[in-house]
């Protein structure tokens, strides 16, 4: 058994989640972490709202309220969301509480003792309308380097490459559209080139392993041949502020929103720790080296969890140029894995909630609820490339897959026993079709587990569903529906038996997608209780001051095994009903017709 940290990147608390930024991080990392609960391992899934920078500012000011009003509002709707799609964290928390300040600011003194940040003057971009700084994501102009039209001033996303804002061609405000004016003021740089040694050799020590998505690692590799210091403080007056004497100094400067928010994987698991009574529980998965780390995210984020991220814990650890030593913390794992999903558009265009093209989480869940939604993801999501989201296809899915092939099994299987016995069976003697159906599906968990815990869950999904057509074929060449005769009986209850186990093993194998449905099918099979635990919505108090606020979490202790459990005979089983709704085919208009409205 291995410690296993699911660290899943942190939502932007701008407002609710659409379907392109669940398909990335928010779906695979559940079923990554369900599956590994399953198969033994000891799994920490954290996460939370990040809830600083420009953007939070500009948007309470548009809508004439405080940042912190505004966070709280979008951070307890993402939370909800997420609870309600099955999303399994053990702590989904948020950036605005005072232990994560006080883990940002013990991570900036030590990295700073340890030498690796520097103060220098940077030119900056100002408003010239109101004289305040421009954060660099909200300035947008023509990349240097490929020309794309929409580049950020941190970041292009067309090419991966890092950026200044006044390296942009015509650079424009996104607030309004103005031409920023540049002057100078001081920052703390990180000093990414005094790491950038250790930081090839752990990544080039990760693409040995072969783990890596192909794509993934290459970038990661790539980008570290323009490595450059990079400011990790802005003038700003919402954000982490400067630790001691430093923000006494700097009082109108805040950490970088983007430095501040993946310190947030340590700081939830310390606040998960602290919360259980036992604070220094999160060492486990952090100071161990033997313990496993998984980032999930889209791809617009590797940079930050293959460059700024491992680079601040090295930094932290004093393992680069200028040495040094590790602070309280210790010495910090660098993630095993960066797992990053590609994008989903929607329709062939992408997704975009300032032009109104976005199908809200929300949206899906009340409507069609939470499993055709979490199988559209994992069975043809952006694992390795681009993905289109389509009304078509998701209905198409949701009604030849998911209730014409798992579902209809599922309710055949429970009728045929309802009607003929009322209970499971006990088999009499099992014949070769039988013990082959049995042992096909016996293979499923060593296919379909090995395939997820590689990250490879549309392959995993379709292992399981390729299963679940086998089965369904056991029911045409068996015919359980003609054995009527008491000379047949014998055979009707080692069938029925055989069905029941089957249901009872594919159930199992889908749990980690299907985790709503794996508990509807378990009741449908004569179960008691829930078979996979599911999280919950919490309200608590800061640890360190009296503000509520809601988390997601969870007690998972009760996950079932990754291993077929023989079915009990005797266990009653009514008349069931369906375990998936059927979509009629005029959905599809009527949401194209609901998004052209919403975009127009």
């Amino acid at each position: 058994m291995s410690k296993v940290l699911s660290a899943v990147a942190w939502p932007y608390a701008n407002g609710p989640r659409h379907l392109g930024h669940v398909a990335g991080f928010g779906v695979p990392s559940d079923v990554f972490s369900r599956y590994m609960r399953m198969a033994g391992h000891d799994v920490l899934m954290v996460s939370g709202s990040d809830e600083h920078g420009t953007p939070i500012l500009v948007l309470a000011d548009k809508e004439g309220v405080s940042p912190q009003d505004l966070v709280d509002r979008n951070h307890a709707l993402v939370a909800h969301e997420l609870a309600d799609l099955g999303c399994s964290y053990d702590l989904y928390t948020r950036t605005t509480t005072a232990n994560h300040a006080a883990t940002v600011q013990a991570m900036f003194e030590q990295c700073r003792a340890n030498g690796y940040f520097i103060e220098q003057v940077q030119k900056v971009a100002l408003d010239p309308r109101t004289g305040r700084t421009l954060p660099d994501r909200y300035i947008e102009g023509t990349c240097p380097i490929c020309g794309y039209e929409e580049a950020r001033g941190d970041q292009c996303d067309n090419c991966g490459n890092q950026l200044e804002p006044d390296e942009l061609k015509d650079p424009r405000s996104k607030i309004d559209g103005a031409t920023p004016q540049f002057g100078e003021t001081p920052h703390f740089f990180l000093d990414l080139p005094a790491v950038a040694g250790a930081l090839r050799a752990y990544l080039e020590g990760r693409e040995a392993t072969g783990a890596w998505r192909p794509n993934v690692i290459r970038f990661s590799l790539n980008i570290l041949d323009d490595i450059r210091p990079r400011a990790m403080t802005r003038d700003i007056d919402w954000g982490v502020p400067l630790p001691g004497e430093l923000g006494q100094q700097y009082p109108g400067k805040r950490f970088y929103v983007w430095f501040d928010a993946v310190i947030g994987y340590l700081s939830a698991s310390i606040e998960w720790a602290r919360r259980l009574g036992d604070d220094e529980r999160w060492r486990e998965w952090w100071n161990d080296p033997q313990a496993l780390s998984y980032y999930f995210m889209g791809k617009d984020n590797i940079t930050f969890h293959s460059q700024i991220w491992p680079a601040e814990l090295l930094a932290y650890a004093g393992r680069g140029d200028h040495g040094g030593t590790p602070g309280a913390f210790g010495e910090l794992n660098l993630p095993t894995e960066v797992v990053s999903s590609e994008f989903l558009t929607m329709e062939g265009q992408q997704f975009s909630s300032s032009r109104g093209r976005v199908i809200p989480v929300r949206h899906v869940l009340e409507r069609y609820g939470p499993d055709p939604l979490r199988y559209f993801i994992c069975a043809a999501g952006p694992e390795n490339q681009d993905a289109d989201f389509t009304w078509a296809d998701f209905v198409q899915r949701n009604n030849s897959e998911l209730v014409a092939g798992w579902g209809n099994l599922v309710n055949r299987t429970a009728a045929m026993v309802a009607k003929n016995v009322g209970e499971i069976p006990a088999p009499v003697a099992l014949e070769a079709i039988d013990e082959a159906v049995l042992a096909r599906v016996q293979e499923a968990f060593d296919e379909v587990g090995g395939l997820i815990e590689r990250h490879r869950q549309k392959a995993a999904l379709a292992a399981a569903m390729r299963a679940v057509g086998e089965v369904n074929k056991y029911v045409t060449d068996t015919e359980p529906f003609r054995l009527k005769g008491e000379d047949q009986r014998d055979r009707l209850l080692t069938v029925l038996h055989t069905l029941v186990q089957c249901v009872s093993d594919l159930n199992t194998v889908l749990a980690p997608f299907l985790p709503h449905a794996a508990n509807r099918v378990h009741a449908v099979l004569g179960g008691q209780g829930q078979l996979v635990p599911m999280p919950r919505v919490d309200e608590v108090t800061d640890l360190d001051s009296a503000r509520p606020y809601e988390v997601i979490t969870g007690d998972y202790s009760a996950t079932p095994r990754w291993e077929r459990r023989p079915v009990v005979p005797g266990t009653p089983i009514a008349k069931p009903t369906p375990v998936f709704v059927k979509l009629d085919d005029a959905v599809v208009e009527e949401e194209l017709t609901r998004m052209a409205g919403t975009a127009g």
